[in-house]
């Protein structure tokens, strides 16, 4: 790459978990250099995609490793791949400079276990390092509300593909 041209994006994957209620698990991350306030620190679990790996497969492993959840079904994904950009201000701080931002495959998963089994703090079996400092169950349509703006667009089109499984 010359330094002509901007970095690639990094190939990721993002969660979209419904609860038997229709709402989708939400976390609010611990920090980076994204984040502007407390009430945009919202997401929902999302993570790279290792080389050669199945993006579905890297979907429940990074579920796991920032949730615990492993009681789950499939429901749908998005067909497309869907695209963000980081702002300039912070393109050299995220991910070492490596990327510009991110291309992800978005799926929806239908959690069939106990809230009990949701461990943020201890991730992955104590195994992980926590990215969320809390979570809670959300309408699908207030996503676009908490997340970081410039995940907006991103967040309006996963709302726009899953919000058929709201409501239990």
């Amino acid at each position: 790459m010359s330094h002509d041209e901007p970095p690639p994006y990094r190939p990721c994957v993002g969660i979209c978990v419904f609860n038997g209620a229709g709402k989708v698990f939400l976390g609010q991350r611990i920090g980076g250099p994204e984040h502007v306030d407390a009430t945009h620190s919202w997401q929902l679990p999302q993570g790279g995609i290792d080389k050669g790996e199945d993006p579905f497969e890297a979907a429940l492993r990074e579920l796991y490793e920032e949730t615990s959840i492993r009681s789950v079904t499939r429901l749908g994904e998005v067909e497309d791949w869907l695209t963000y950009d980081l702002p300039s201000k912070i393109v050299g701080e995220a991910w070492r400079g490596k990327y510009r931002g991110q291309t992800q495959k978005w799926f929806a998963l239908r959690f069939t276990g106990m809230d009990g089994e949701i461990n943020i703090l201890k991730p992955g079996g104590g195994k992980h390092k926590a990215e969320f400092q809390d979570w809670r169950w959300e309408d699908i349509e207030r996503i676009t509300d908490l997340v970081i703006p410039f995940k907006r667009q991103v967040y309006e089109e996963v709302t726009k593909a899953f919000r058929r499984f709201a409501g239990g």
